[in-house]
């Protein structure tokens, strides 16, 4: 009785040892385009070390490790999504993944087979390279300001997703607006004075990076001064001008042809009479 009890202790404590790893699943984040390395947790392979990476909720494998035939492979993946972009560090057995794009976030789990199996899982997201935002007048709100004085901007962004845009004075911060969805727009309003000599920014930022854009007060609000009306579309007032000179030639032109033709009818008449 004893011996059997002791001989299914054993046994429990290898089944123990043979699916040992972590429950907790890393999480890892990455700009795209960049590259990403996941850890195996191993400083050196060992002979007897047999190391496979598999992606996604199917498991495709990606890339596997035998050392002591001296393997070490990489595959494509599915739809061949990984062609070219997969790199092994042949002492640790970690995996990089190089030139990363959105596609390759998922599920990633390194299988270590030893006298044990060890399983560590990785969830890692590729989010898009965030774009420069863009400061421009809000014509809109300017044309219908009260004040001659204030300068009305808009700054946005598009496509992007889990980001806060915000907007600053020197450092403080004077407003943001958040989007945790994907391939949204966002645009953040901010009101100047025309003679305003502090410096301001617009900021795009995610959890690990960020774009700036700073603002030129004098580029986008010194022509508002002076000529409000036209001041947020140049183009607009250069078409109007254009209009307004064809329309004048046409209305001389149909001017002529109507002196014209009263001249001719006039000539015509005078030479009825004569005969």
């Amino acid at each position: 009785m004893f011996h059997s009890l002791v001989f299914c202790c054993l046994c429990f404590w290898h089944l123990v040892g043979v699916f040992a790893g972590s429950d907790e699943v890393k999480s890892v984040t990455e700009s795209e385009g960049n590259s990403v390395t996941l850890e195996s947790g191993l400083t050196e392979i060992k002979t007897n070390h047999v190391i496979t990476w598999k992606f996604g909720q199917t498991e495709t494998p990606i890339a596997q490790i035998n050392k002591a035939a001296e393997k070490f492979d990489t595959y494509d993946g599915p739809d061949e999504r990984f062609k070219g972009r997969l790199q092994l560090d042949h002492q640790t057995g970690s995996l990089t993944i190089t030139d990363t794009r959105t596609t390759d976030s998922g599920l990633y789990q390194v299988i270590i087979n030893e006298r044990t199996v060890t399983t560590y899982r990785f969830n890692v997201t590729v989010y898009a390279r965030l774009s420069v935002p863009v400061i421009s007048r809000d014509c809109s709100s300017s044309s219908s300001s009260s004040s001659s004085s204030s300068c009305s901007l808009v700054c946005s962004v598009v496509n992007v997703g889990h980001v806060t845009l915000y907007w600053y004075k020197g450092n403080s911060l004077l407003s943001s607006i958040s989007v945790y969805d994907l391939s949204i727009s966002l645009s953040l309003p901010l009101e100047v004075k025309y003679q305003d000599k502090n410096t301001y920014s617009c900021v795009l930022k995610n959890s690990f990076t960020n774009q700036t854009q700073h603002l030129d007060i004098t580029q986008l609000c010194h022509t508002c001064a002076e000529v409000p009306v036209y001041c947020c579309d140049t183009v607009e007032a250069v078409i109007r001008l254009v209009v307004t000179v064809l329309m004048g030639v046409a209305a001389a032109a149909a001017a002529v042809l109507l002196i014209n033709d009263i001249r001719f009818t006039r000539g015509e008449k005078k030479k009825t009479e004569q005969i």
